[in-house]
Parts: C-alpha cells; structure tokens; sequence
C-alpha cells in the first residue's frame, strides 16, 4: 500500500497548481492521471497574464521552453458580419499548446506523478481513501475535467446537467496553408453565433491554427461548426480544408450540480464546473480552483473552498428573451466601445470582473 497525504486525479492545470501550491508544505502528495505527459489536449490554449502571476511563472523563462505567443490584438464579431478590430499595442494574453504548458506545470509541482494510471476504484477507509486497492490518502481532489473519474466513483453528479459543447482542431500548418491563411499570429479572431449562445475561433500561434465553436445550446453543433469554417472561407481568413474537428465538453460557473466540497474530498477546475460565463475559458478558475484547493487542505476546512467558488447570484439579464438577446448582441457587436470594454475587457481578459465573479450576462447561458 502505497501512502500520500493527498491524491490528486488529473494532472491539467487544476490538479497542477493544487499539488505545487503544496509542494512546500511537507505533505506527501501525488498526482495520478490514466495519460502518459506530455499528452495533446483540445483547447482553444491562451491564457492571459493572471495565470503567469497566480503560478510565479515568468513568461519568458517560459517561452525559451515551449511555445508562447504574444496576443496584442482582437478581431471580434458575428458569424457573418465584419468583425471589429482592436489593438491593445502590448501583450494583454498568451497563446498556448496544451501538451507543452500542462506538461511544464506537472513536471514543476514536485509531486510523485503516478501516470498511465486510470481511477478505477475509491473508497473509504480509515477517515481516508483506498485509490485502485493500493493507493491509501488522506484526502483526495478531483481534478480529472468534465468526466472526472472522482465524480463518477463518488456519485457527485446531484441532478441533471447542461454542458458547453465545443469542438475544435489544432494542427501545424504545412508552407501551402500558412500561405493561404490570412490570420495573424498576435491577432485571434472571435465570432459569435447569431443566436449568441455561442462562438467561433481562429487563433494562430506561429505555424500552428487552431480552429473551433463552443456553444451553450448543443443541439445541431455539427451545422453551427460547418457553417463557421464556411464563413471563413468566405471571409477569406482561410482557403483551405481544415482536418476533422474533436469534441469536448465542460460547465459554466453556476450550472454545476455537483458537490465540490465534502469530507475528504474536493473537486477542483472543469471537474467542479468552473469555465467562466461569456468566454467559456477554464485555465484561469481551473489554476485558482487549485490553489484554493490546496489552501482548504492546509486548513483542513472546506468551507473556504465552497465559499471562494460560490457562484454569482443571477441577474435581471439571463431573464432576457433569447431573440432579444440575439438582435441586441450582434447590434452591440458593431460598436467598438462594447467590444472593447466589455466582450474582451471583461469576458475574456478579465480586467474588471474579480474571479469567479465574471460580468453577469446571458451571452454564453442556455436558459
């Protein structure tokens, strides 16, 4: 019987920053994930410069390892209509790739990494857990994404759920198609749906494009995806086949049912339903989730940790009728005070908005 005072499954960003913000606390702690790391991850992968800050990374120590491309700029829009740009004339984010960035943060947590390993058991023990029948922990955080095996083994899941659904593809592109592409690296382009439950993305990160829709409302995604790389082809961003497309799923902040917090045990990034409101973004909640996660530990409490992931209360605006929602987004969509002060200020960058505690709006929620 192998012993850890805390088991951690899943080793994305969440899990990540639970066991490096513990790395000095002298508890044993070990992260277990059923993928060998670096792994490929679907993602949109930009981060903004929070993450760097709440992780004590330095961006360019960082981009001598793996790729890092500055975003200085924003083309946003409507599926169909010309988009707005706006110039930031600094860095104001970060593009990605998911298997360099995740691998990085695992390998620094200084955990033991138990990976290759799937969850397939859990249960009580003693005040702890037995993991697979030869893992014994204190405490266990559930860290695994939307279908994280701590859930499902400790049937957190309390009602029925209403995930995004997104797919997306990223690829490098070969000397044909980066000639064919008229996206520009700092510059990622950002379409809502018409009915505003959802968007597109075209982001560059030097020769590699990743391409995708996430929408509130699942239904007929396949249409809503062939009719956004129509677009772009119209539009003339890009004149080429892109490779079939992967599907993903996660919660907003607020449509979880599930328990986060209870004895022994925490649930932490898209496991806990995290993704913030209008963008739909989880590396930042999922990277706080962790450090809040390894604060309750350290404290033995987990009321802190329901507290600091309490989502905010509703507002008069998710009340809107979703034609309205649809005519005054894409006529707000126009105005460049709006898209700059508020779809990227606030929903993406997050300049305004205090964590898990983004801009109350009906853009991204299926009511």
């Amino acid at each position: 019987m192998d012993f850890f005072d805390v088991l951690i499954v899943g080793g994305g960003p969440a899990g990540s920053s639970c066991a490096w913000a513990l790395r000095n606390s002298g508890l044993r702690v070990a992260v277990l994930d059923k993928q060998i790391f670096p792994r490929d991850k679907i993602c949109g992968g930009w981060i903004t410069p929070a993450v760097f800050s709440k992780l004590q990374i330095d961006a360019g120590e960082y981009a001598e390892k793996a790729l890092l491309q500055p975003i200085t700029a924003f083309r946003v829009g409507s599926i169909g209509s010309v988009p707005t740009e706006i110039e930031y004339g600094k860095p104001v984010s970060y593009g990605i790739r998911r298997r360099e960035f995740d691998d990085y943060l695992l390998r620094r947590s200084s955990a033991t990494l138990l990976l290759g390993t799937a969850l397939t058991s859990l249960t009580r023990a003693d005040g702890g857990w037995i993991a697979n029948g030869g893992i014994q922990a204190r405490f266990v955080i559930g860290a695994g994404g939307h279908f994280c095996p701590v859930t499902r083994l400790l049937g957190l899941k309390q009602g029925v759920e209403f995930p995004v659904a997104a797919q997306e593809v990223e690829f490098a592109m070969d000397a044909q198609q980066r000639a064919a592409c008229r996206v520009q690296a700092e510059t990622p382009e950002l379409y809502f749906c018409s009915d505003m439950k959802g968007y597109g993305w075209c982001f560059r990160k030097g020769d590699i494009l990743n391409v995708g829709v996430g929408r509130a409302d699942s239904r007929h995604l396949p249409a809503h995806v062939a009719g956004f790389l129509a677009f772009l082809k119209s539009a003339g961003r890009i004149s080429f086949d892109v490779p079939p497309l992967h599907g993903h799923a996660y919660l907003l902040h607020g449509t979880s049912t599930r328990s986060i917090a209870g004895d022994g045990y925490l649930l932490a990034g898209d496991a806990a339903g995290l993704a913030f409101l209008q963008s739909g973004e989880g590396i930042l909640p999922a990277v706080e989730s962790g450090l809040h996660a390894a604060e309750s530990i350290l404290k033995s409490d987990p009321r802190p940790y329901r507290a600091a992931l309490a989502a905010p209360a509703p507002t008069w605006l998710t009340k809107i009728p979703s034609p309205v929602v649809g005519l005054l987004g894409r006529n707000l969509l126009k105005t460049r005070w709006f898209v700059r002060g508020v779809v990227l200020n606030d929903w993406f960058l997050h300049r305004s908005a205090a964590s898990f505690h983004p801009v109350a709006a009906p853009l991204m929620h299926d009511k």
